[in-house]
């Protein structure tokens, strides 16, 4: 086998399994849809599945035992990590039960370009005039979404969805901040802690076998299948190109709960997602041309 022959296979794996991990992602309006329980139950049991799952993750991943690993979740950035985890988490299920599902992912697409502003914020790092445009034709369609929502009582899932995202993208900074930052470590405990808040606010009676299922699958394939998919299928694509597959998100979470569940996106949300969409596709596929054309010369 060619080395070029070679880079293809491994591109084409890649690009399968961050594919893969997209449409994990992608079911999380619909395991949200299909609970029954109320949203502190939700919220509270479903980080526990997740922080159990991501268990496996650690350990294959390596150095999951290591004291130096856990004592940096200990550290600022390992608590400002677990904070921001701990807010993303609530938030999102908190989204999901009083918006619309085509509202959160939309809103929740923009998270790149808010960790953009605060790495140019906190880091200092310049960002291109591109990725700033960008971020302020999404802003444009987060505005439409929720001006819509001021009406259609969607306003308070539309605010947790924006704090979900920023939460989000202070996650995707910190390990900037400090390097060494492990992201496993904080991110279970994080889970942890999340059930210890919400659980006991929620009704454990509510729980039957349809609603433990529900949230098992929840946490195993949104957090702990979807992770290893994109850390295992990102290690064979340009950066740029794993966004790009990453953008189809967007789409797909609000497409399964309209075909399997009849919940129709409002017309505004269509219209802000669509901005937002075009905008962060024409701005990866702009970055991925710009990285081929360094990589082939």
């Amino acid at each position: 086998m060619t080395h070029h022959s070679t880079q293809l296979s491994e591109r084409s794996r890649g690009t399968v399994l961050v594919l893969a991990a997209t449409i994990c992602w992608s079911a999380s309006g619909l395991y949200s849809r299909l609970l029954t329980t109320d949203v502190w139950t939700a919220i509270g049991w479903r980080s526990l599945f997740a922080g159990l799952f991501l268990i496996g993750p650690l350990l294959m991943l390596g150095g999951g035992l290591s004291r130096r690993h856990w004592r940096a979740v200990v550290q600022p950035a390992g608590l400002a990590m677990i904070a921001c985890q701990t807010i993303s988490q609530a938030s999102f299920i908190g989204a999901y039960y009083t918006t619309s599902v085509a509202n959160v992912a939309a809103i929740y697409a923009t998270a790149p370009f808010i960790a953009a502003l605060l790495g140019w914020l906190l880091l200092k790092e310049r960002a291109s005039w591109r990725t700033l445009a960008t971020g302020l034709v999404c802003l444009i369609g987060v505005g439409i979404i929720m001006a819509s929502s001021i009406g259609g009582g969607r306003v308070v899932g539309d605010l947790l969805a924006l704090v979900m995202t920023a939460s989000f993208a202070m996650v995707i900074v910190l390990p900037r901040l400090n390097p060494d930052l492990p992201a496993l470590p904080p991110i279970i405990v994080s889970a942890l802690l999340t059930f210890v808040l919400f659980a006991p606010f929620g009704s454990a009676g509510s729980l039957d076998l349809h609603n433990w299922v529900v949230l098992a699958a929840f946490g195993a394939t949104n957090f702990s299948i979807a992770l290893v998919l994109f850390i295992m299928g990102a290690r064979h694509l340009p950066p740029a190109e794993a966004a790009l597959i990453g953008t189809t998100e967007i789409v797909m979470t609000p497409l399964w709960v309209w075909l399997l569940l009849a919940e129709k996106p409002p017309v505004a949300t269509v219209i802000g997602g669509a901005v937002i969409f075009a905008a962060v596709v024409c701005h990866t596929a702009v970055e991925l041309t710009r990285s081929r054309r360094k990589t082939s010369s």
